[in-house]
Order: structure tokens, then C-alpha cells, then sequence
């Protein structure tokens, strides 16, 4: 237990930490996720790891938890475990990149978002097992373990880890690797952000320059046809015959998407319900023709995929390109049959007035399926499940979970596997996705590190 009594007089007049009241603190709060509504008792914003270290002691020192944070997409779990005990730590003034191109090795500083990454990998023909997202921070989506449009071939950002430093509670900066304090390196490898803060991380890079990659369109009034096609494509027949899209060469989503009309969006988005399929497919040119042609002879409205520079991939899913306030629910599955996606349009389909903004089926299996020693082995079932939809005020948070949990809900029948805690928005919705064995080997590796469990995670270590 945290037994620190709470002394904030301590704290007044810091610099780089910001009280309640004082417009720094109000700036700091705001998470990328808008809908966060996140109220620490401090919050300190360290741009270099002397001040990361610094900043953990007077934590320390007032009596309060630590919670890092670099941008704030997954804030809301964190929110509602309340924060008035904490420290808030941003991170995102710590940031930058070194790429070492003969070991193809990024190091990437604690509060660097993908998309620096990837830009600075590009020259070198390489590039990362990054998210859909430019604007998310690496490190937060590789405690989580890291799901990417390259993962059916590669597997989890999280294996791709060469090594972390990290501050730990007593303000010690360690390095953790597979040789030096592999207890660390193994819960940091998906285990999420209870054992320190990552103030750095080197990743190994891939050697690709170009992919073939892009989105296939249509009107959500074609989605039973596409769903089902989709799911022929990425999944086997009764006689167990593999279709297209099993080849590991593939990685794509399913969406159903709802937008409102906005100036800000484009018109073939602006106003319109739509089915998306969208990802990226490792191969040449004519066989990546040859893949994806079941889902072209659907006549997508719109077809994009086409031979794209590496970085190109991070603007494919099209997700908002500013903090948005949203809610999410998650649930992972397995295979589909006739009555999943029944239930599915019933749900989310043509004609749903109350569906969510978004409802994503991401397609798991090969690579990301393989066991790997990190706290986040593996990615179990054949497609995970994700809903979203906006919560402009706090007073449509809960309705927004009520309809993104419905979605859940129908597909219950169909779940298969831990969940994947990038994609959990729920305090509670974390259970399962460690098993006992592997909870109690991130709780040892807590007792080494954060006796006093300083920090605070949005998903944290479960308790025995």
C-alpha cells in the first residue's frame, strides 16, 4: 500500500510542477482523449530525464503516486481511477529519435510519437510495427503491446523491444533489456505502465521503404455483402479452405462508420454511413493485386490501394488527426460465423440509429498469434473488436458507453481471448487479459521495482 501523507505546500513554487489553479495545470490536464475529465493533485511536465527524476523525488517527497502519460489517447481508465492522490507526468515534451541503420535501431525518447519515428526511419528504407495513428506515443502503445498493420507478418511491437530505460519509484534510472534486469523487461513488454517511467526505448526497425496499402470503400448499404465477403477473405470455409486474406502478408480492418456533417471532413466522408475495409499487404505489386481482388469485385466506391512510401501507411485508417473526445469498448474473437455477423448488422448495420461512430474489426492471427517471452505472449482469436463513439460533454460519456458496450455485447457469444489493453477504454474492462500465472510475475516484478506502488497505470497490475 501507498502510505505517503500528502504535503502539496512542498510542491509550490517548483518549477516544471503545476497546482490546481495555476494555468499550467490546466493546460497539463487535457488529454488527447478530450473526454478524460483528469484532475491530479500535481502535474509536472519534464523535458529531459534529470527532470523526469526530479520530479518522481518531490513526488515522493508531497506524498502523491506517479501517473506518466505522453498523450493521453487511453486517459480515460486512468481518469476514472481518480488521480487526486497523484502526480501527473507528461511526457510529451520529452521527445526525439536516433536511428542506427546498419543494426536498424531506433532509439526513441519517452514522449515521441510514431510518426516522428517514422519519418526519421524513411530516409533509411526502414521503418517501425507502429499503430494507425501517427499522432500516438510509442511508448504507451508498447506497454500495451502494440498492434500494428504490419503485425500478421511481425507480430507485436512489444517483441520488437531491444531495450527500455526507466525511471523507477526511488528515482533510479535503469535499463532494462533481456541481459540487465530482465524481470523489467519482460513486464514492460505488454504489461503496461506500473513499473516506472519509460524515458526511452529501442526498437528494432523493419526494412521497408513502400507498401502496398490503402482503404477499399462503399455505402454502408453494401456492408451484408462486404461483411460477409471480408469475412471469407481473412478466415477458412466449413471444408477448412484458407481464404485470400490469410496470407500473413495481409493485415487489415473491417468498419462500419457514421459521420456527421462537418465542413471539416472530406465530402466522401462529410454526412455519410460507410463500410471501410482498409490495411496493408507485404508483397509485390501483382501479388497484392492478385489478394485483393475477391474484395475489388465488389466495386468499392472508392479504392486507394496502390504502392505508398512507408510513412503513408500511418494516414490509411484515417483516424481524427486531433484529440477527439471519445469513449470505446473492446472484446476480442474468434471465428465468425453467419449468425456473428447477423448479429452484427443488427447491431452496427444499415438502418441502426442508435450505432456507434465506429465499429472495427481488426484481423488478428499469424505472426501476432506466435508466443513470445513478454508479459503480452500472444494475441488470442481471429479478430478484435473495437467501438467507439463521441462524447463531446460529460453528460454523453455514459450514453456513449452504453451504445458502444451494446455492440460488445451482441458479439458475446463469439468471444475468444484476452483483451488487448490498447484498445480497453473501461476501468473494469482490463479483467482476463493476464492469466494468473502471468499476474503474478508482473506483481513480483513490481515488488522489485515499485514496493510502494507509486505508479499509477490506466490498466494496472492485478491484485492477488
Amino acid at each position: 500500500m501507498h502510505t505517503l501523507t500528502r504535503d502539496l505546500s512542498m510542491l509550490q513554487g517548483v518549477d516544471g510542477i503545476a497546482l490546481a489553479g495555476e494555468a499550467a495545470y490546466e493546460r497539463g490536464r487535457l488529454a488527447w482523449n478530450l473526454a478524460a475529465d483528469q484532475r491530479p493533485a500535481a502535474i509536472a511536465a519534464p523535458r529531459t530525464v534529470a527532470e523526469v527524476v526530479a520530479a518522481v523525488r518531490a513526488a515522493a517527497s508531497a506524498g502523491l503516486r506517479v501517473a506518466p502519460q505522453s498523450t493521453g489517447h487511453g486517459a480515460l481508465p486512468l481518469a476514472a481511477r481518480g488521480l487526486d492522490d497523484a502526480m501527473l507526468l507528461r511526457l510529451d515534451g520529452l521527445t526525439g529519435v536516433q536511428v542506427d541503420p546498419g543494426r536498424r535501431i531506433a532509439r526513441v525518447l519517452g514522449g515521441t510519437l510514431w510518426r516522428d519515428v517514422v519519418v526519421a526511419a524513411a530516409p533509411h528504407g526502414l521503418t517501425a510495427l507502429h499503430g494507425s495513428a501517427g499522432d500516438v506515443a510509442v511508448a504507451g502503445y508498447v506497454l500495451g503491446g502494440g498492434l500494428s498493420f504490419y503485425g500478421r507478418a511481425h507480430g507485436l511491437a512489444a517483441h520488437h523491444v531491444r531495450a527500455f530505460e526507466v525511471v523507477t519509484s526511488g528515482g533510479d534510472v535503469v535499463r532494462a533489456s533481456a541481459d540487465s534486469h530482465p524481470a523489467l523487461f519482460w513486464a514492460l513488454r505488454g504489461g503496461g505502465g506500473s513499473f516506472g517511467v519509460v524515458t526511452a526505448i529501442e526498437l528494432e526497425l523493419l526494412p521497408i521503404a513502400d507498401v502496398y496499402a490503402g482503404f477499399l470503400l462503399w455505402d454502408i448499404s453494401a456492408a451484408p455483402a462486404v461483411l460477409r465477403a471480408w469475412r471469407d477473405w481473412t478466415g477458412s470455409d466449413a471444408a477448412g479452405q484458407e481464404g485470400p486474406g490469410r496470407d500473413r502478408a495481409v493485415t487489415t480492418s473491417l468498419r462500419l462508420l457514421r459521420f456527421p456533417p462537418v465542413p471539416e471532413l472530406p465530402p466522401f466522408l462529410s454526412g455519410r454511413s460507410l463500410v471501410v475495409v482498409d490495411g496493408a499487404v507485404l508483397a509485390e505489386d501483382d501479388r497484392a493485386v492478385e489478394l485483393l481482388a475477391p474484395l475489388r469485385a465488389l466495386a468499392p466506391e472508392l479504392d486507394t490501394f496502390a504502392r505508398i512510401p512507408a510513412v503513408g501507411l500511418l494516414d490509411v485508417h484515417m483516424d481524427p488527426p486531433a484529440p477527439t473526445p471519445g469513449v470505446g469498448d473492446h472484446a476480442m474473437l474468434g471465428a465468425l460465423d453467419d449468425t456473428a455477423l447477423t448479429a452484427l448488422l443488427d447491431a452496427a448495420g444499415p438502418g441502426v440509429a442508435e450505432a456507434p461512430m465506429i465499429v472495427e474489426l481488426r484481423q488478428l492471427g499469424g505472426a501476432l498469434a506466435e508466443p513470445g517471452d513478454a508479459a503480452v505472449s500472444r494475441l488470442a482469436g481471429e479478430y478484435a473488436l473495437l467501438a467507439i463513439d463521441v462524447a463531446p460533454a460529460p453528460e454523453f460519456v455514459e450514453p456513449a458507453f452504453a451504445r458502444t458496450g451494446a455492440i460488445v455485447g451482441a458479439m458475446s457469444n463469439w468471444r475468444d481471448g484476452a483483451p488487448y489493453l490498447n484498445f480497453v477504454e473501461r476501468a473494469s474492462g482490463a479483467e482476463g487479459a493476464f492469466t494468473p500465472e502471468v499476474a503474478e510475475r508482473l506483481r513480483r516484478a513490481r515488488a522489485i521495482y515499485d514496493p510502494l506502488r507509486t505508479f499509477v497505470a490506466a490498466h494496472p497490475v492485478p491484485t492477488a
